[in-house]
């Protein structure tokens, strides 16, 4: 049994890791907000680019000029995974589930036969897929520097992903990431990029019939590159929301298990003190009675 001193010692332990996951809490409650904000801009624009290069490939598809992000390669055998995750840990599983989901992904691609490609943002997702597709990883990209994320960052890595397609690496571009619903919720996506799916229209405004000036595949040729460097940037202002959100998530639990811990550790120090002094008077009086 330890002793009362390693007790002590092992409850102040307990309170000052206490008090850490609770100032990152905080720190994490404070940033998830602005982060949160972004993301939720971010959407509408994203979403609504789809819709407008959806309207006009409609009419560039059946012309047989269809540029190759839209129209593909006409092959599936190479496929890029760009995978998203964060730069830090103590976030719960956040950065666990994305790589889950890009490693069964990629598993389902090996076994049908195709060459798998790994393009890794973020320094966890690259330190866990390293351990099983080492050989696969052909870029790595950190932005542990970059206090604010900008447009920049994610037209820095659509370029490198295009100058890949430019030079036929890769057929198929698929983007992983995070999409943040709320503090206790990020679900992990997966997000065709190259070539760019297009949804079925739903409703009679997007089912419209447009001319365009210039022509459809001028005007997508500079889309399609735009966009994915959209696709990024949501997915990388995605990816902060549900970071900061998951941690904020993990540390309230992990101030919580701290705190019971200190209650049990506290305990059990109580009741083996009560016993040692109560060990001790009942020598004293034996020791008295035998005089």
């Amino acid at each position: 049994m330890a002793s009362l001193k390693d007790m002590r010692v092992r409850i102040a332990s307990t309170k000052a890791t206490q008090k850490i996951t609770k100032a990152m809490q905080m720190v994490a409650a404070s940033k998830l907000r602005r982060a949160q904000t972004a993301a939720e801009a971010a959407r509408p624009f994203a979403e609504r680019m789809d819709k407008m290069i959806g309207s006009i490939a409609a009419a560039a598809n059946g012309s047989g000029t269809a540029p190759a992000l839209l129209a593909g390669t006409g092959r599936d055998n190479v496929h890029l995974l760009l995978v998203c995750t964060g730069e830090r840990g103590l976030s719960g599983a956040f950065n666990s589930s994305i790589v889950r989901l890009a490693r069964d992904h990629a598993l389902a691609l090996i076994a049908q036969g195709k060459t798998v490609k790994i393009f890794c943002v973020g320094r966890k997702g690259y330190e866990q897929l390293r351990r099983l597709f080492e050989k696969q990883i052909i870029e790595h990209v950190e932005l542990r520097s970059v206090r604010q994320l900008g447009f920049k960052n994610a037209e820095d890595i659509a370029k490198k992903v295009l100058a890949l397609f430019d030079a036929g690496e890769f057929d198929v571009c698929t983007l992983f990431y995070s999409r943040f619903r709320s503090v206790i919720a990020q679900i992990p996506t997966a997000q065709q990029i190259i070539p760019l799916q297009i949804e079925a229209a739903g409703d009679a405004v997007a089912a419209a019939v447009y001319d365009y000036e210039p022509s459809e595949e001028e005007i997508l040729t500079r889309l399609l590159p735009r966009n994915v460097a959209v696709q990024v940037f949501r997915a990388l202002l995605e990816n902060n929301a549900s970071f900061y959100g998951a941690q904020m998530s993990a540390m309230d639990n992990a101030t919580r298990n701290a705190g019971e811990m200190i209650r049990k550790q506290t305990l059990i120090y109580n009741r083996t003190r009560q016993a040692m002094i109560t060990k001790e008077l009942i020598e004293i009086i034996s020791g008295a009675e035998a005089v």
